[in-house]
């Protein structure tokens, strides 16, 4: 989709410090929405996991419902219907089976239709210094379908959080037109210290896109604590607009021919080639060839 005559719009993102009542984070991110709307807003994302933060089990599955019933995402299509804007719910939990739950997106349309939904792909399964451990498997099953959305002013790339850390499925969106790439995120405190600005950073300038990425941030009540530090990153790697770790809004002006302009002074999606990796075999003096990407 080109986005050479599209014009400016503001992206508003919201900053969440979810907790364990689906109706508290609900009211929560509705009235953040709404500051955002009233702020100019014309497209608002919400972080991952809007609607609860929870990793216990019996406690996650008590509390979630599947899509067609579920409180929050019937409230959030009629705010978007009644604010008239586009919202991006980074994502709910949403029950498909007795124990196991999707870490869903919703694109909502100013109608209230929704245009798009995407399942995160990549699995959180870590065990970080200082005794935290995750492992999102055991409670979500993992997405298989990359998703891209048309906006009025360009083509939107739907992934979440630890998404971020394959470069492979941002170039795929790329490639497929996406002028901005969508990262609402639940960073913990610790990887996101190290990693969250230049790993954003990385994916807007090595695509020539926006980077637009709500974030939790703070002490849950689960016990978790997230980064926070919402994103908007121009294609050129410079960071238009910053959170902190309360919770927030954060606008910037998005101007799509800003993806044109890039992707002409580096035109790296347009030279990438697909290679042969050679690998050395037990004898040094002999190398095996392995096909790169298909």
């Amino acid at each position: 989709m080109s986005t050479d005559n599209a014009a400016s719009f503001t992206a508003g993102l919201v900053q969440m410090r979810s907790g364990l009542s689906p109706q508290a984070n609900l009211d929560a991110a509705v009235r953040l929405i709404g500051e955002a709307k009233s702020a100019g807003a014309d497209y608002v994302q919400t972080p991952e996991m809007t609607n609860i933060l929870e990793v216990k089990r019996e406690r996650l599955f008590a509390a979630i419902t599947p899509e067609e019933s579920d409180v929050s995402l019937a409230t959030f299509r009629e705010l978007a219907r009644k604010l008239g804007i586009f919202l991006h719910i980074g994502s709910l939990a949403i029950k498909l089976l007795p124990e196991k739950a999707a870490n869903r997106s919703f694109l909502i349309d100013r109608k209230g239709d929704i245009v798009a939904r995407y399942d995160k792909i990549h699995m959180f399964d870590v065990d970080l210094a200082g005794g935290e451990s995750y492992r999102e498997s055991r409670n979500y099953r993992p997405g298989e379908i990359a998703v891209a959305a048309d906006l009025p002013w360009g083509r939107l790339g739907l992934t979440v959080c630890y998404d971020l850390r394959f470069p492979s499925l941002y170039r795929a969106l790329a490639e497929a037109g996406c002028s901005f790439l969508a990262i609402p995120s639940a960073f913990t405190r610790q990887t996101g210290e190290a990693h969250w600005h230049v790993l954003n950073r990385a994916r807007a300038i090595e695509n020539g896109a926006f980077v637009l990425a709500s974030a939790q941030g703070g002490a849950h009540e689960n016990g978790r604590e997230t980064f926070g530090h919402s994103l908007v990153v121009d294609p050129w790697g410079r960071i238009l607009a910053e959170g902190g770790t309360e919770p927030g809004v954060i606008l910037a002006t998005i101007d799509p021919a800003a993806v044109t302009a890039a992707r002409t002074k580096i035109p790296s999606l347009q030279h990438g080639r697909r290679f042969e990796l050679i690998e050395p075999m037990a004898e040094p003096a002999h190398l095996h060839a392995v096909r790169g990407p298909a």
